[in-house]
C-alpha cells in the first residue's frame, strides 16, 4: 500500500482539490491511503477561534464565521450541487458549537486539541465527497479511531501497539481519505501530535501497514538545501539517507517533521518528497544509501529563538547537579532546546518558547541562578559546512554564539528589527 500526504497548501482552494485529482489520475488511486491537512491557512484561523474562546472575547463569532465562509465558498466553487456536503459541514460546525457551549475545562492545551482538529475534519470531508462525486470511490475514515495516544494534549505520544492493531484492520486494496495531525486518548478525547504533525501521521500509517512508500506532496520540487523563503540560492537534494534526514529534521528543517523519519527507517520504507505542481519531476527520495546527493552545504534557519546564559549565584562551576536542575526546569516549562554550550562558569542554551512558558521559567530559575537572556535571535545551522557557507551566514548580523562539530556549524545571530 502507498501513503500520500497532502498539506494545506495543496488544498488551499478549489483548484488545489482539482489538482489533487490530477495527482491521483497520474499516480493511480488504488491501494492508497491519503492523509490531508487543514486547508490553506485554516489551522491559523482555528487558532484564532481557540484564543478568542479561551479569552472570552467578542471576536469569537466573527472568527467562526470566517472559517465557515471559507469552506462554504470553496465548496460552492468546487461542486455543482453542494447541498449534501454543505449539510455535512454544518454537522461539524454544530459539533464545534456543542463543545464551545458544554466545555467546563480551563486547560488551554485540552481546549486547543478539541477545536484545532475541525480543520482536518472539514478538509477531508470535502475532498472525500468530491472524489466520490467524480467517480473516484474512496472511504473517509476518522483518524481518531485508529491512532491512539496518551492525553498529553498538543504533544501526544502514540500508543503503538493499539494503533498498529487498529490500522491493520484496514483493507489495503481500497482508497482511504483521513486526517493528519490528530489522534485520540483512552477517554475518546481528541489529541494532536504537535504542530506540523500530519507528516508524522502519514508515517504512522506507513509503518503500521508496512507500506511500499510514503510520498509527501509539496509546492516545492523536493527537499532543498535551504528554505527559499529566506535564502536566494537553493539546490534540490536528489537523495538523502535516513540518518542525514533525521539530523536535518532535528535541527529544524521544515520540509520533514522530526518524528516522521524513524518509523519509516525501522521498516525501510522510502520517503518521497515531490511537487504536486510538477508531476514529471522525481523530487527527493529519503532512504538507505548515500548521505547526500549532491554533496552540498545545507542551511536550516530557526527564528524567534531566545539565547539564555545561566551561571551559579556563588560563581561555582556549572557541573552535573546544576545542569540537572536546569534541564528539569526547561523540561517542565516545555521549552525546546536547540543548542547547548557549556563552560566552567556558565551554561548557554538557545531555546524556543512554543507554549509561552518562558516568563514562568524565569521566575522559577532566578532564585537559584544568575540569568541573562536575549530574545529575537536567529539560529542558523549549517550541515556539511564550507568556509564560504559559514562566511555568508556570519554576514547576516551580530554573532552572539558559534559552535562547530565535525559535520555541523551553528551560529546564533541577533535578528534585526
Amino acid at each position: 500500500m502507498r501513503i500520500f500526504k497532502f498539506g494545506g497548501a495543496s488544498v488551499k482552494n478549489a483548484e488545489g482539490v482539482k489538482n489533487l485529482v490530477k495527482v491521483l489520475k497520474k499516480e493511480g488511486s488504488s491501494n492508497t491511503l491519503i492523509v490531508i491537512s487543514a486547508m490553506g491557512k485554516m489551522t491559523n484561523a482555528f487558532e484564532k477561534i481557540i484564543d478568542s474562546y479561551y479569552k472570552n472575547t467578542k471576536e469569537l463569532v466573527t472568527n467562526i464565521e470566517t472559517v465557515r465562509a471559507f469552506h462554504t465558498n470553496l465548496v460552492n466553487d468546487l461542486f455543482e450541487n453542494s447541498t449534501e456536503i454543505l449539510f455535512e459541514i454544518e454537522i461539524l460546525f454544530g459539533k464545534l458549537s456543542g463543545f464551545l457551549t458544554s466545555n467546563n475545562s480551563n486547560d488551554y492545551n485540552y481546549i486547543y486539541d478539541q477545536i484545532i482538529g475541525f480543520g482536518e475534519l472539514l478538509s477531508t470531508k470535502i475532498v472525500s465527497h468530491y472524489l466520490n462525486e467524480i467517480a473516484i470511490t474512496n472511504n473517509w475514515i476518522d483518524v481518531r479511531e485508529y491512532i491512539i495516544t496518551d492525553n498529553n494534549y498538543r504533544a501526544a505520544k502514540v500508543d503503538w501497539d493499539t494503533t498498529t492493531t487498529n490500522i491493520q484492520k484496514l483493507n489495503t486494496t481500497n482508497l482511504y481519505i483521513t486526517q493528519g495531525f490528530l489522534g485520540s486518548c483512552s477517554t475518546k478525547k481528541t489529541t494532536s501530535l504537535g504542530r506540523e504533525g500530519s507528516d508524522f501521521s502519514a508515517a504512522i500509517f506507513a509503518h503500521c501497514l508496512n507500506a511500499k512508500s510514503l510520498t509527501i506532496w509539496k509546492d516545492v520540487d523536493g527537499v532543498l538545501n535551504a528554505d527559499p523563503r529566506y535564502f536566494n540560492e537553493t539546490q534540490l537534494l536528489e537523495q538523502i539517507s535516513y540518518s542525514e534526514a533525521i539530523e536535518m529534521a532535528f535541527y529544524g528543517a521544515s520540509v520533514i517533521h522530526p518524528k516522521t523519519l524513524k518509523p519509516l527507517e525501522n521498516k525501510n520504507i522510502p520517503l518521497f518528497v515531490r511537487s504536486f505542481l510538477n508531476l514529471d519531476k522525481e523530487g527527493t527520495v529519503v532512504g538507505k544509501g548515500s548521505k547526500l546527493i549532491p554533496e552540498t552545504p545545507c542551511f536550516i534557519l530557526k527564528q524567534n529563538q531566545i539565547l539564555v546564559s545561566i551561571s551559579a549565584l556563588d560563581f561555582s562551576f556549572m557541573v552535573e547537579h546544576n545542569l540537572s536542575t536546569i534541564f528539569k526546569m526547561l523540561h517542565n516549562s516545555k521549552l525546546k532546546v536547540n543548542l547547548i554550550q557549556n563552560s566552567a562558569l556558565s551554561f548557554s542554551v538557545c531555546i524556543e518558547d512554543n507554549f509561552n512558558n518562558f516568563d514562568s521559567f524565569l521566575k522559577e530559575i532566578k532564585p537559584n541562578f544568575n540569568i541573562q537572556y536575549k530574545k529575537n535571535t536567529a539560529l542558523f545551522t549549517i550541515r556539511h559546512a564550507t568556509k564560504n557557507a559559514i562566511s555568508n551566514i556570519e554576514k547576516k548580523g551580530a554573532i552572539l554564539l558559534k559552535q562547530a562539530t565535525k559535520n555541523t556549524v551553528q551560529i546564533v545571530i541577533e535578528q534585526s528589527h
